[in-house]
């Protein structure tokens, strides 16, 4: 099971609707039931990240993180999504 942490500024509106896309993704790529995507507010990662496979976030972290950051803005703008989705895709074989 693959714990993924989706971060970002609220932890509520667009971690949401990245969430579903991600959430489609990862089903249609025959993850289904293989990961658990907890949604956050970025500046809750640093504490977090340690205990999540990676992290997924719609804006830049900077700092000391524990776990692989993957830029998730492609998400809501299209722009950049098959590198994006490759990125996560590499994470969830690992």
């Amino acid at each position: 099971m693959k714990k993924i942490l989706l971060a970002c500024a609220s932890g509520i509106a667009t971690s949401t609707a990245v969430n579903h896309k991600l959430s489609k993704v990862l089903d249609e790529k025959g993850y289904k039931g293989q990961y658990r995507i907890t949604q956050c507010k970025v500046q809750e990662v640093f504490a977090q990240s340690a205990n999540y496979d990676f992290c997924v976030a719609t804006t830049k972290i900077s700092g000391e993180v524990k776990c692989p950051v993957i830029l998730g803005i492609a998400f809501l703008t299209g722009i950049g999504l098959d590198k994006v989705v490759a990125q996560v895709l590499e994470e969830m074989k690992k």
